[in-house]
């Protein structure tokens, strides 16, 4: 009874090293193509925005890594350029509040 519990931990405990294994490669992959893409500046501005608000940098990155790969984005992506897709993620989020 006990080996088999064992074997059923090592089991799924393997199961979750690959999952992770395979989320690090596939982040190690945005990263490099969001590398490439965006200018220094541009950088360090969704790396600011990660550290406040981590929604919106991955909104940011797939919006930025889906637009790259369809041929939109024609060579680097500048500050001012990030700024226009960041400021159509924050229009999106407004709230309203109605009072009766």
């Amino acid at each position: 009874m006990t080996t088999e519990l064992d074997e059923i931990k090592q089991r799924k405990y393997e199961e979750l090293q690959e999952a992770y294994r395979r989320q690090s490669e596939a982040e190690k992959q945005v990263e490099a193509s969001i590398k490439k893409i965006l200018t220094e500046k541009a950088r360090v501005r969704l790396g600011n925005i990660k550290l406040v608000n981590h929604e919106m940098h991955l909104k940011a990155v797939q919006a930025i890594v889906y637009l790259h790969n369809a041929g939109q984005i024609p060579g680097q992506l500048n500050d001012a350029q990030l700024k226009e897709i960041l400021k159509k993620f924050k229009e999106k989020k407004e709230i309203n509040i109605k009072r009766k």
